[in-house]
């Protein structure tokens, strides 16, 4: 199988993980009285150092370079804490529609960091792309919803623009690191390096969290959460990572909004119509936008 195919694969399947997450992480934190949003992150980089550190002792055992432990500090600032740590905040402070909307601008915010520290060439497809991308994920995310961008929320709105730019600073750093070692190796000192920035904010309301009192099904919820969400999603973003540049794989973040919108309509939660379906149409034409090149003798490549 070609090696972009299985790319896009693993990003069809991180926006799955993702797009399910956004209904199972809602119905563990609830309010924030029961896991804490903070809590659940430190549970995330624990997680995450275990996992990976333990698949990497089996099947890779790999080192990095001295001189690469710099870059992966800074990824791991940028990829494990910051952008973490500022969407939550974020989120305290605005609405969740906004914040949603707010977190389509990371293509675009990729795309800039690629041109500027890889070089990567802004063509009009790929702009075309992100347009047609971003306008069926902004239909998809506001459709019926109510929009409030105003002063009250300024402060939470700017947070969660400083995620999505830290975001798409770390897959164009994690770019440069995926092509020179295996995802695991990468992924291991990510969340090891990561667990440090984030066990400030993290750890103090993980200890107060009383764990033992959490039902069957929230406890159900977090091992998703652990499992698929950490464990596998930033595995198959970092295979793809190092196959694809940062632009296609920030492009699948349109494709998150569009998942659990199919899994709202399952479940019964909200009801198809053609604004969803147009919304569904442009966000896979704006993936494949910027997913597909044309070579000089104008075939299309993968």
């Amino acid at each position: 199988m070609n090696t972009n195919i299985k790319a896009h694969i693993a990003l069809f399947f991180v926006a799955l993980i993702y797009g399910l997450n956004y209904v199972i992480a809602k119905e563990v934190m609830g309010d924030g009285q029961s896991v804490p949003p903070l809590a659940l992150v430190m549970m995330r980089a624990i997680a995450g150092l275990v996992l990976f550190s333990l698949f990497h002792l089996i099947f890779v055992r790999e080192r990095i370079q001295r001189k690469d432990f710099g870059l992966i500090m800074l990824a791991a600032l940028f990829g494990i804490a910051l952008n973490q740590i500022f969407f939550l905040m974020g989120l305290q402070r605005t609405t969740p529609i906004n914040a949603s909307l707010i977190q389509t601008s990371t293509p675009i915010m990729v795309l800039l960091a690629s041109a500027l520290l890889l070089g990567e060439k802004i063509t009009r497809r790929k702009l075309l792309g992100i347009f047609l991308g971003a306008t069926g994920a902004v239909i998809l995310i506001s459709y019926g919803q109510r929009i409030s961008f105003n002063l009250q929320y300024l402060t939470g709105d700017l947070m969660v623009l400083t995620n999505a730019i830290f975001f798409g600073l770390f897959l164009v750093i994690g770019r440069t690191l995926m092509k020179k070692y295996s995802p695991i190796t990468v992924s291991r000192w990510l969340f090891t390096f990561g667990i440090f920035y984030i066990m400030p904010f993290g750890l103090p309301p993980f200890l107060k969290t009383d764990w033992a009192a959490l039902s069957t099904g929230t406890w159900l919820g977090i091992a998703y959460i652990l499992i698929a969400t950490t464990f596998l999603a930033y595995l198959f973003n970092a295979y793809a990572l190092k196959l694809v540049s940062p632009s296609i794989v920030s492009i699948y973040i349109y494709l998150q909004p569009l998942f659990a919108s199919l899994l709202s309509l399952t479940l019964g939660m909200e009801k198809l119509s053609m604004g969803k379906i147009l919304a569904g149409a442009l966000i896979f034409i704006g993936v494949y936008l910027v997913s597909y090149r044309s070579d000089k003798k104008g075939a299309i490549k993968r």
